[in-house]
């Protein structure tokens, strides 16, 4: 069987929960809820993160696909805002050299909660069916864990899966001795990938520090404008990836069935 994408908009109501109550989820998407702890003193007063994620097989389109949800709550910013630090989070070894990967402290943690969760769910899916293609989407934070879940099934597995998330934010912290080779090893990851955000998006420009990056960033908008007016209001342009006008330069330069990507090792 040849990869169905579905339309991009549609990736997005589905995710979102229906978020701007359209009524035309494709697959209603019920997200898994693990809460976790980072450090001692979260222990002591018993304040607890959580992460939400949701994985399923469609036979319709042979497509194993993840799911990650958007900021829920108040542990959830907590993590988006005062856990923007940078932290360690892998050393592969990329064109015959180590290469640091560093991310953004609290969506790290996040993904790290999950990642045997995420990998044995998958893993099990993937045992049933092997020829089943993989998407990862999300929406806001959930962009961020899963460019994360990306580059780790990508590494551990050895699949280039589908990605496609909104409002993307920017989970990744390169120098700028390496920001040249963080990309091209980016590009390695996946079949297609399309982390969309509007241009006037003020989210999608989280953590405002540099270095921060996300693997392929596509900027999107009606008229591909940006100003200041716009910024300042991320409730409109935050949520409105519903819209399909958003795709419509974009999806044209795309087949809407690309070939077989590699399965995985």
């Amino acid at each position: 069987m040849e990869y169905q994408r579905l339309p991009y908009h549609e990736y997005f109501i589905n995710t979102s929960e229906d978020y701007t109550h359209t009524g035309r989820v494709t697959y209603p998407v019920k997200y898994t809820a693990v809460q976790y702890q980072t450090t001692k003193i979260e222990k002591l007063l018993g304040i607890a993160h959580e992460v939400n994620y949701e994985i399923h097989y469609e036979p319709d389109r042979d497509v194993i696909q993840l799911n990650f949800q958007c900021t829920n709550g108040r542990g959830d910013w907590i993590a988006n805002v005062f856990e923007s630090a940078s932290r360690y989070y892998d050393a592969i070894e990329f064109e015959g050299k180590p290469l640091q990967i560093r991310v953004h402290h609290g969506w790290g943690n996040m993904y790290l909660a999950i990642k045997r969760q995420v990998r044995e769910k998958w893993s099990d899916l993937h045992d049933a069916h092997p020829d089943a293609f993989t998407e990862i989407i999300g929406w806001s934070l959930g962009s961020a864990v899963a460019c994360l879940c990306c580059q780790d099934l990508n590494y551990n597995f050895g699949i280039k899966p589908y990605v496609y998330t909104f409002g993307s934010v920017r989970p990744f912290k390169c120098t700028h001795q390496n920001r040249i080779r963080m990309r091209r090893y980016f590009s390695t990851l996946y079949t297609e990938c399309a982390n969309f955000a509007d241009i006037n998006d003020l989210i999608s420009y989280l953590p405002p520090f540099s270095g921060f990056m996300t693997i392929r960033r596509v900027n999107i908008g009606t008229d591909l404008k940006r100003t200041f007016s716009r910024m300042t209001h991320p409730k409109l342009y935050h949520i409105h990836y519903d819209q399909p006008e958003l795709y419509r330069k974009y999806a044209s330069n795309v087949p809407e069935r690309p070939v077989n990507q590699p399965q995985a090792v």
